[in-house]
Order: C-alpha cells, then sequence, then structure tokens
C-alpha cells in the first residue's frame, strides 16, 4: 500500500510515544538469559578496577561492548533524545545506530533528527532502512543517501517481517530479498550488516545468510519491544496483541542459532538486555556486542543525566559479572562461564 511522507512521519511519532509511554513488551516470552547462571571463581586474582571492559568491532576500538541500538528519528522529539543518547556513547566510548531513516528519505525536512555525528565525531554509528524496501524501490542510491545524512560508517537493514504484516500500511513483499542483499554487499563501498527487531534468529534464517559477505549482523530476539504488540495498538486490533505478542526466538537462542551457524561472524545481541549481567551473558554465549534500546531510549526521555546514570550502572554490573567469574577482560567471557539453571535476576525487563 503505498504511504505518503506525512503518514510515514505520523508512524514515527505513534511508534516512539507507544515505545515511550505504553507497555510494548513481550506478554510472558524473555530473553532467555534467565535460564543461565554464572559459574563462580572465588579465587579471581583480580582487581575489580583492573577489569578491561573494551571491545573490538568492525575495526572500532570500543570503551564499552554495547550498541545503542535503533530506535527512533523523523520527529522532533527524537532530535532530543538522539541527542542525548549520541553525547553519552561519545562519552562512555560506544557503539549507536539511528532509528529507520525512511522519513528521511521521504521527507528532507526532518534529516536533522538524525544528524548526530558532531556530538559524538568518533563512535561507529550506523544508518539503518528496512530491507523490505529492496522491493519497494529502494536500492544502492538510498542506502547511500542513508549512509551520507549522518556520516555513518555502515547501514543496518532490518529484517521485520512480522512488524511489516501487522502495521496497517506495511509491506509485505520479503520475495528474492537475500539476492538483493547480496548484491548490496558488492555495490555498496561501506560495511552492510543485517538485524532483526525483536523476533530473533533461528538456525533455519542464519543458515540462509550463509554466503552472505555481510560485516555484521544484529540478532535481535524477543524478550524485549514486540513489535507485535505495537502495531496491534496503532491499528486497535487487540486479537492480534493476544495471538502475536510473544512470537519469536529469544536472544539467547539466537545467538546461539548464529554461532552454530555462522560462528566467525561479527554478531551484537540484543532483545530485553537492560542489565549489565545481561550484557556479560551474551559476550560469554558468543556475540561480539550487546545492543540495548527501550531502555536507553526511556532514559533519554526524562534526560541526558539519566542516560548517563544508566550507563554507570551498566557499566558496575558488567564489571562485578566479570569479576564474579574471575575474567580479567570481557572478551576472555565464554560459554563455560554459563550454567544451566539461572540463579540470578536476569528477565526480559
Amino acid at each position: 500500500m503505498p504511504m505518503s511522507d506525512r503518514d510515514t512521519s505520523a508512524r514515527k511519532r505513534s511508534h516512539l510515544q507507544l515505545s515511550l509511554h505504553e507497555d510494548v513488551g513481550f506478554l510472558q516470552r524473555t530473553n532467555g538469559l534467565g535460564r543461565f547462571s554464572f559459574v563462580h571463581d572465588a579465587l579471581p586474582e583480580l582487581h575489580p578496577e583492573e577489569i578491561d571492559l573494551s571491545a573490538e568491532f568492525l575495526g572500532f576500538d570500543l570503551d564499552l561492548p554495547i550498541l545503542i541500538s535503533s530506535m527512533t528519528g523523523g520527529t522532533e522529539e527524537a532530535t532530543v533524545l538522539n541527542a542525548r543518547l549520541a553525547k553519552v556513547a561519545a562519552e562512555v566510548g560506544c557503539a549507536m545506530a539511528v532509528g529507520s531513516q525512511r522519513a528521511a528519505l521521504e521527507s528532507p525536512e526532518v534529516e536533522e533528527t538524525y544528524r548526530i555525528r558532531d556530538l559524538a565525531p568518533e563512535i561507529p554509528l550506523f544508518a539503518n532502512l528496512g530491507a523490505v524496501q529492496l522491493n519497494y524501490g529502494y536500492g544502492v542510491d538510498q542506502c547511500l543517501r542513508a549512509v551520507e545524512m549522518i556520516e555513518a560508517d555502515g547501514i543496518f537493514l532490518h529484517l521485520n517481517s512480522l512488524q511489516e504484516v501487522l502495521q496497517p500500511e506495511g509491506n509485505v513483499d520479503f520475495r528474492n530479498l537475500r539476492e538483493q542483499i547480496l548484491a548490496l554487499c558488492h555495490d555498496l563501498p561501506c560495511p552492510l550488516l543485517l538485524k532483526t527487531t525483536g523476533n530473533g534468529i533461528s538456525r533455519r534464517t542464519a543458515r540462509k545468510l550463509v554466503g552472505l559477505p555481510l560485516a555484521g549482523l544484529e540478532a535481535s530476539g524477543a524478550g524485549g519491544t514486540s513489535w507485535a504488540r505495537i502495531e496491534s495498538m496503532r491499528g486497535e486490533r487487540d486479537h492480534y496483541r493476544a495471538r502475536f505478542a510473544d512470537w519469536g526466538e529469544s536472544t539467547a537462542e539466537s545467538v546461539q542459532a548464529v554461532r552454530s551457524v555462522l560462528p566467525d561472524l561479527p554478531l551484537v545481541a540484543s532483545g530485553g538486555i537492560a542489565h549489565g549481567d545481561e550484557v556479560a551473558k551474551v559476550l560469554a554465549l558468543g556475540a561480539d556486542l550487546a545492543g540495548i534500546a527501550r531502555p536507553l531510549l526511556q532514559a533519554a526521555h526524562r534526560g541526558e543525566d539519566e542516560v548517563r546514570e544508566a550507563f554507570r550502572i551498566l557499566t558496575d554490573e558488567l564489571r562485578i559479572s566479570c569479576f564474579y567469574c574471575g575474567r580479567g577482560w570481557v572478551g576472555d567471557l565464554v560459554v563455560e562461564d554459563l550454567r544451566e539453571g539461572g540463579n540470578s535476576a536476569s528477565t526480559a525487563e
């Protein structure tokens, strides 16, 4: 169904307001990380302050193994929120991705809502467009415009089939996308990454990605924001909300699926991650970075200092988790640091 520029911006405003002010989490499904607990090393031979929390991703050196995941843009409020997030990202040394830039490609007057490079000149910054738009007239030119718009270091294409099919004005033609993504990988002069949007990645999907020269992947699993709930709220279709709100592969399942099929692909794990011990768990399961979205969006809505405080707590919790396991560097966390059988407060909250 064709969508006007005005409709796209209105949809972005609706998404943002629902994400900030409504319960849009999964009904019962969790991120799966609560079923794991850490193996205790009672003789860590470490001082907590000496633990190294740095990471490397796509050739970039980060002070924290965290990506502020794609969230918002295209609305006036998004300008403030993205600015607050970018300022703190620059301070703590993490990566950041912006929300879908389709609104700005359709309405150049909202480009400023995405532009944050001046506030964070050195962080890895990623553009974002929907992969399905490749079947609706988008291609190399639109991807390059999105990258150039924000002076990005690469671009995420997001896979959101459930969201699109539940969206009243959704684009649902997902045919032949793999071949188009393959062509983009060869034609774009910057890194191309794929991401999901809260329904995760199964082994079936991971196998379809074999052979694609992707720069990386963000496996956003079930347990965080349910876009099925958001779209059902927008369309006032409560029966869909109850039926589809909990669908998806959990974050833990998604990381394990990707690592079993694509052991060397740079991987971000996201979906319901809100605490430093959950960051440590996804790193131990095999992710390179942890992606965090809605908790930081809500913090940014409250203020810039709230974002700083959120990162302070995340950092402390991550450091304590490493100390508990006797790991002096987050990159040393491995699956053997976890056991099945949770004893922590790690959930999908």
